[in-house]
Formats: structure tokens, C-alpha cells, sequence
């Protein structure tokens, strides 16, 4: 077992679901196996437009032939509940020099094994990229009736949050496993994607303690093996998360809202919508909830 980085585009040319499986060719192979059941960094490289760095972690459960695909084509399938976006794409260089310093060679150069689609990483570089990308150096106040969410400790009132982990050798798949932990990263995640604005109502509401008043929701439920990743994320106010949870709304593949037919009083719901009817969600492609989340929630939630 071993730590890895594995490639992945935006516009990926094979049949990857982050969250869920990640295909590829024979070449890898012995790679791939080699992170079996261990964790894996999920990297988009430079070149692509608006391009997210080191923007994920996750777990590979096992690898297997790609049955529907041809000969020599494999996938390495990711370990339900551990995929984690991360708060902090990470770029791959910064001020100190690039921060996967395992791609470099003994001239302290980017060598060719930088353009590898798969490759190992130390325990050192992946530390290193996790800490920066998992930072919560301006942590997001939780609503206080949220699950997990906590007061500060007395004594601690107003004063520097020590960082996410890595303050100290602590451990990191513990705190990588952790559901209170998992549950405020991805709440701030998808509060800073949504610009803390209700996906329905349109609504922005900040209270006086400086905390938004909106949730962040998942789309396919974590008890249902739904992913801590931002397109099965959406930020909803207190009545929309209900409503949205019990089937009374739901979201069509475009991004319409949908009200259900059973719905006792589709009036007053159609008044919490905003204008346009249509979820308000981020501007950029790969932060909206994907249609394969969508359709889960129609089948198993939305009453029709």
C-alpha cells in the first residue's frame, strides 16, 4: 500500500466519477494496484483552463477489468464515504517551489515523472498537500442546530482556530474517516461555492453572530452513500432543506425547481421560489450539482 496522485480533467476523455471509480489503461496498472487500499490525491493539471490543482483526496478500495469497456482498461474503484473535496485547491507550485517535491530530480528540476497520470507520492508530499488544501484558516461558523456543530471552548472565545490538523502529528486517516470533521469541510465548501445564498429562494442571510442562516446540503443523503464532493452539494435555507429532503421540491436535470404533486400547499411553496424558478447555483461547470445526483434524488426522494 501507498500513497498516489491521480490525474483527472475536467473534460476527461475516460469514464471517471471521482467519487466513485477512475478508469484507466493497462500502463498503470501495477500503480494503481500498488494505492489499494490506501489514499490517493486527486490532481488536475496546468494546462487546463480555470484548472483546480490538487483539489481532492480519497481511498481506493480495489481494482478491477473495466467491464464495459475494451481490453486493457481498468478501474480503480474509490471507497464509498471516503472521497473528500478539498476547501483550498492547491496549485502545484508556490512560493517555496512546487509542493509535490517528490517530481523533482537530483538538480532540484520538474522531471518527466510530473506528467505521469498516476504516480506514488511520499508520506511527506502528501501531508504537506492535504494540510494546505483541508485549512480552515478562516473557518466557517456553523449554524448552532446543525449536526457536529460545536461552541468554542471557554476560554478559546474570539481567538485563532489552530489548523484542520497537521498542527501536530496527529492522525491524519482518523481525522480523514471523522464524520464531524467531514461534515464542517464540506459545509464550508459548499457555503463559499454558493456565496452562503439559498440554491432556492435566492435568498443571503447572515445572522449576528456573523453565521449564515442556510445549510449545506447533500443532494444523494450521506446514509445513502452519497459523497462529501461539491456537485452533490447544495446550499439550502432551513424550509427549503426540509422541503427538499421530504420530496417536496426537487431539481430537474437543467436545474429546474420542481414542486410535487403532493405537496398540500404548492402556492405558498411557489412563493419561497426565487424568480427565475430555476436553482441559483455557482457559475462554474464542475462546482453544480451533477445530474447523477439529481436523478438519484427523483427516484428516491422527490414524490412525483
Amino acid at each position: 500500500m501507498g500513497f498516489g496522485v491521480f490525474i483527472h480533467r475536467s473534460d476527461s476523455i475516460y469514464d471517471d466519477s471521482p467519487a466513485e471509480q477512475y478508469q484507466f489503461p493497462r500502463q498503470y496498472l501495477a500503480r494503481v494496484q500498488a494505492c489499494v487500499g490506501d489514499w490517493i490525491i486527486y490532481y488536475e493539471p496546468r494546462k487546463v483552463a480555470a484548472t483546480r490543482g490538487y483539489f481532492a483526496v480519497a481511498k481506493v478500495a480495489q481494482v478491477i477489468p473495466d467491464p464495459k469497456a475494451p481490453p486493457g482498461m481498468y478501474l480503480a474503484l474509490i471507497e464509498p464515504g471516503s472521497y473528500l473535496d478539498f476547501i483550498n485547491a492547491v496549485p502545484f507550485s508556490g512560493p517555496d517551489g512546487v509542493v509535490e517535491r517528490g517530481v523533482l530530480n537530483e538538480d532540484r528540476r520538474i522531471s518527466g515523472r510530473a506528467q505521469a497520470a498516476v504516480r506514488s507520492i511520499s508520506a511527506a508530499d502528501f501531508n504537506r498537500i492535504v494540510s494546505i488544501g483541508l485549512d480552515e484558516h478562516e473557518p466557517e461558523l456553523p449554524r448552532l442546530d446543525e449536526p457536529g456543530a460545536m461552541l468554542p471552548a471557554k476560554g478559546f472565545e474570539g481567538g485563532p482556530q489552530a489548523p484542520f490538523l497537521f498542527e501536530q502529528e496527529r492522525d491524519r486517516i482518523t481525522q480523514l474517516s471523522s464524520r464531524i470533521v467531514r461534515n464542517r469541510l464540506f459545509r464550508r465548501l459548499v457555503l463559499q461555492a454558493y456565496d452562503k445564498r439559498c440554491a432556492i429562494t435566492g435568498l443571503k442571510l447572515i445572522n449576528g453572530g456573523g453565521r449564515a442562516e442556510v445549510d449545506a446540503a447533500h443532494i444523494r443523503p450521506v446514509e445513502a452513500n452519497g459523497p462529501d464532493i461539491l456537485t452533490n452539494g447544495i446550499a439550502l435555507s432551513g424550509t427549503a432543506h426540509w422541503m427538499f429532503d421530504r420530496g417536496l421540491i426537487g431539481l430537474s436535470d437543467d436545474l429546474d425547481i420542481l414542486i410535487s404533486r403532493q405537496a398540500n400547499d404548492p402556492e405558498s411553496i411557489r412563493g419561497l421560489i426565487n424568480n427565475s424558478g430555476r436553482a441559483i447555483v455557482p457559475p462554474r461547470l464542475f462546482e453544480r450539482p451533477n445530474p447523477h445526483f439529481l436523478q438519484w434524488h427523483r427516484r428516491n426522494c422527490f414524490k412525483q
